[in-house]
């Protein structure tokens, strides 16, 4: 999936170089999509450009003199472009959660303990609703091609509060039934 990331936003932004493309992932939360560090994406960004999907061209910088090195599309990166959104725009995948693996085990919990996880569940969401709230601000701004990025955050936000409200009421069964 990192290498569709990096080939769209080289499409969308050519001549990007590598720490631009980074930030542009974090800045729209792209974690929320694929699971990366700085190290893997580096690490296919080295391997496209291996593979002649990309290219990386030098360019001095005006203002300071220093070294950059922008990156393009090739045409051979184009026809990947395209079989990778065809590869994952006919994916569906089910949900998989740390936590359901965890909750199998709840009536053999300890009760206290089990409220204290789905807590941190509640927490943990309700820090991801913030950030889809604060990038959904800010997604006014930016151009119609986004619209579908926006589209599919205010889904994930959806999904999350639906989330909120079952943990919510999983956390208030249990302290009913602690009582």
């Amino acid at each position: 999936m990192i290498p569709l990331l990096i080939l769209g936003l080289l499409i969308q932004n050519p001549g990007a170089h590598g720490y631009e493309l980074l930030s542009l992932m974090e800045k729209r939360h792209y974690k929320y999509i694929v699971n990366f560090t700085k190290g893997s994406f580096y690490y296919n960004l080295q391997q496209l450009k291996d593979k002649g999907l990309i290219e990386e061209t030098q360019q001095i910088r005006p203002n300071n003199n220093r070294e950059i090195h922008p990156f393009k599309i090739t045409s051979l990166g184009l026809e990947e472009f395209d079989q990778l959104m065809s590869k994952y725009g006919t994916k569906s995948e089910y949900v998989n959660l740390s936590f359901y693996g965890a909750l199998l085990f709840a009536d053999v919990f300890d009760k206290n303990k089990l409220a204290e996880l789905i807590q941190s569940q509640m927490d943990q969401t309700e820090a991801r609703i913030a950030l889809l709230d604060e990038y959904l601000a800010n997604a006014k701004e930016l151009p119609g091609k986004m619209d579908y990025f926006r589209r599919m955050n205010e889904n994930s936000r959806s999904h999350h509060l639906v989330n909120l409200k079952w943990f919510e009421e999983l956390k208030a069964d249990i302290e009913e039934a602690n009582v």
